[in-house]
């Protein structure tokens, strides 16, 4: 349990930081590949053995990793097509949705059990996302033109984490969960530099402190998002449906409930019941995994 609540709380962090991103005007590309070299830097400063490059390319997962550090940038990029399209609200439902393609995976492939509780606690915990998240009385509204950028960050997101489950389960060793994690911010930060290397040379981008700063304060949380979340899923607490679920649900409802109390957030009645339905969903999954 402590494992997914210190993941849940990790998130939670990145929430907060994110936040005061737009509060001090930090540029937020610049300090997303700060983070991911930070993140990378926290799992290779945890990890108990020697940081041999020749070693790690041997690994099964290596090439997996550089897949999944290209597709963070990517789902970054177009999450942030998709706030400037159609809102923030609409990235929000996007990302968190995406937990029905761990759940399905997880179903599938690994054959995990599906009760009448963990049903409905699914369910719930979908509604729970989607009331929550929606800052706005009209709800979403999304252009058919654009209804492909939320689509591909549903698909992206979803794939992430389907991937990390699969990944820790097949082929990363306990003791190399930490190196398993600096991998994957190494690939996203290395495409990030040069992303910004690139935008540097036309003139279109100026590195600023308050940038790199934002991003220390970012990668730190990120890093351990991670890493609680892979071992919340080796805990054996729930099955990986259930972690996925719970993991996402908590943290759309506890991110809701600090931007009451940090940022003096106004909800909306259906943004109470969101969290209402939140902690039932919780609860119910927790049940039918025990």
């Amino acid at each position: 349990m402590i494992y997914l609540l210190l993941s849940i709380a990790a998130s939670v962090a990145i929430f907060i930081v994110f936040k005061l991103f737009s509060r001090y005007k930090v540029h937020t590309f610049q300090a997303i590949v700060v983070n991911y070299v930070v993140a990378c830097s926290c799992g290779l400063l945890a990890y108990e053995g020697s940081v041999i490059p020749s070693v790690i390319v041997g690994y099964g997962w290596f090439y997996y990793t550089l897949a999944l550090g290209a597709l963070f940038i990517t789902v970054f990029n177009l999450m942030a097509i998709t706030t400037q399209r159609s809102g923030l609200s609409v990235v929000s439902v996007a990302t968190k949705m995406s937990v029905v393609v761990p759940i399905v995976f997880g179903l599938v492939y690994y054959k995990e059990s599906l009760g009448a509780l963990k049903i409905i606690g699914i369910l719930l915990a979908l509604a729970a996302v989607y009331l929550a998240s929606i800052k706005s009385k009209e709800g979403l509204t999304i252009k058919t033109k654009n209804l492909i950028f939320p689509l591909l960050v549903f698909i992206g997101s979803g794939v992430i984490d389907t991937s990390i489950k699969y990944l820790e389960g097949s082929f990363v060793a306990a003791n190399d969960v930490p190196l398993f994690s600096a991998t994957i911010f190494a690939s996203a930060a290395i495409l990030g530099i040069l992303s910004i290397a690139v935008l540097a040379v036309r003139g279109k981008i100026h590195v600023q402190l308050k940038n790199i700063l934002g991003g220390i304060a970012l990668g730190i949380p990120n890093y351990f998002s991670i890493y609680f979340l892979v071992k919340a899923l080796r805990s054996g607490l729930l099955d990986s449906s259930g972690i996925f679920t719970v993991n996402n649900v908590a943290i759309v409802m506890v991110s809701t409930l600090v931007g009451i109390l940090l940022f003096k957030e106004r909800l909306l009645p259906k943004n109470w019941l969101g969290i209402a339905l939140a902690v039932l969903s919780i609860f119910l999954i927790t049940i039918a995994g025990m």
